[in-house]
């Protein structure tokens, strides 16, 4: 099996069968995290689509100093926040509400926790589906990108264009509210 850098050499000399094969490695991961921030089946095609599609005009110019997945999730992301701009009354901007130390109380710092029941409520897929739709758009994509699609810390921040620090904080605020909203949904 090629990495992603020779497939890269090879389709940026004009080798279609390599970008196919980059295409086929990679298209899951980006429609995941697509889907998960577009909430819209086709809307998150249209990301994947258009992902692809810049990848392949601008693949010359990717340097190899970072990821090609975090490059790809990079293009996804700008592809997700330009549909979103198109789109009537969603928020443009990020802006927290609760303070930290109130998210880590929401979600139950400092009280007894039966671990096995929340275990279980975890399980029910539902559940946290409606929990991570209730999260910000911002919140959603870090954890997607983090926790879902296991890029590292370095690898996300630059694919959300943030600092390491920046991303880390977004990434615990993130994990807070979902607790929080799968303990709220569990009735607790």
């Amino acid at each position: 099996m090629q990495t992603d850098d020779a497939l890269v050499r090879q389709a940026v000399a004009g080798d279609a069968a390599a970008f196919a094969s980059l295409v086929k490695a990679w298209r899951g991961p980006v429609y995941r995290f697509a889907r998960r921030l577009m909430k819209d089946d086709a809307a998150a095609e249209d990301v994947l689509q258009e992902t692809f599609l810049t990848a392949h005009r601008k693949l010359a110019s990717w340097r190899g100093d970072g990821s090609l997945k975090g490059w790809l999730f990079a293009i996804a992301r700008s592809e997700v926040l330009m549909q979103r701009r198109r789109r009537v009354g969603e928020p443009k901007e990020y802006e927290p509400m609760e303070s930290l130390p109130q998210l880590g109380a929401d979600a139950g710092w400092g009280h007894p926790m039966d671990p096995l029941a929340l275990a279980e409520r975890l399980e029910e897929r539902s559940l946290m589906e409606r929990a991570l739709d209730s999260l910000e758009p911002e919140e959603r994509e870090v954890l997607q990108l983090r926790d879902v699609e296991g890029l590292s810390g370095d690898e996300t921040a630059a694919a959300l264009g943030l600092t390491l620090a920046a991303m880390k904080s977004r990434l615990h605020r993130a994990r807070l509210r979902l607790v929080a909203a799968v303990k709220k949904g569990a009735g607790r």
